[in-house]
């Protein structure tokens, strides 16, 4: 399991930082445009006259707010739709990110600002700040964690295939101690056979990439010195499978934040389309 090496051109003129988070200044000056232009029409209409959901401009702003979150919706379909994929996939993304965030500001226009008193526009509010608050969140996981993890670990891994790698690890450290003196049988036993029984996930590695390596590794060096140059070079085996879990632990907790992202977002997101659906029916049939 060999580290592969990942290349990305960067412009020499954008900052590391501001090249990292925003794939596209374009989109981005766009966006910051866009919500000026909303934050304007709604200043402007708010100095006129009081802005609430039955009125001219906060039914504009509803409306407006309901066909972007469909375009923003359209990316889930984008991705799930196997024959039919029109565009590239990267420019739903953007309208995803971008037309979500300004989906929540049309939203707020919409109610004035104010939480709204009704039973099922209070759970559209709810919601909606749920799924982009979570979006938000996701953009954070999927940029810092893919960077954590090539920050200070010297393997990469699937997530699904991390239980097969776990128990062909687990066969080879048991095979190699069958071998070994009762020192390193006993050690084995007792501080090691455990940890390489499953994968395990562990709030340290946010903190800590190595999972607190060498802290953790110190009773092999305390072993190390009481045996024989045989010996030794099977406990320094067996430490490198030891470090090679902490590594494939590294990479189950923290890939497992993005799977289990999915289901914060994805769940409420279709609730979301389908209660915006009800108020559509509701707002023309009343």
């Amino acid at each position: 399991m060999k580290k592969t090496a990942i290349h990305q051109t960067k412009r020499r003129d954008d900052p590391r930082w501001f090249n990292k988070w925003v794939q596209s200044p374009r989109w981005f000056l766009g966006f910051w445009i866009a919500v000026a232009v909303c934050l304007a029409l709604y200043g402007l209409n708010a100095f006129f006259g009081r802005i609430h959901p039955g009125s001219a401009w906060g039914l504009g702003f509803g409306i407006s707010a309901a066909v972007l979150f469909v375009a923003v919706f359209a990316y889930a379909v984008r991705r799930r739709t196997m024959r039919f994929r029109p565009g590239r996939t990267w420019y739903y993304l953007q309208v995803h990110v971008y037309g979500g965030t300004l989906f929540i500001l049309l939203m707020f226009m919409h109610v004035g600002f104010k939480v709204p008193q009704g039973l099922l526009t209070w759970w559209l509010w709810a919601l909606s700040l749920w799924v982009v608050g979570s979006g938000l969140l996701g953009i954070v996981l999927q940029k810092w964690i893919p960077t954590l993890l090539n920050s200070g670990l010297s393997i990469e891994v699937h997530y699904d295939r991390i239980p097969q790698l776990v128990e062909a690890l687990k066969q080879r450290a048991d095979t190699l101690v069958t071998s070994c003196d009762a020192p390193i049988q006993t050690f084995y036993r007792k501080h090691l056979a455990l940890a390489l029984a499953r994968p395990e996930a562990r709030l340290i590695y946010y903190v800590d990439i190595t999972g607190g390596l060498h802290a953790r590794t110190r009773q092999f060096d305390q072993l190390r010195a009481l045996l024989p140059p045989p010996e030794q070079e099977k406990l320094g085996a067996l430490q490198d499978m030891y470090r090679t879990k902490l590594e494939i632990d590294a990479h189950f907790t923290l890939q497992k934040a993005l799977r289990w992202w999915l289901y914060l977002h994805v769940p409420v997101s279709i609730l979301l389309i389908a209660l915006l659906a009800l108020h559509i029916f509701a707002v023309l049939y009343y």
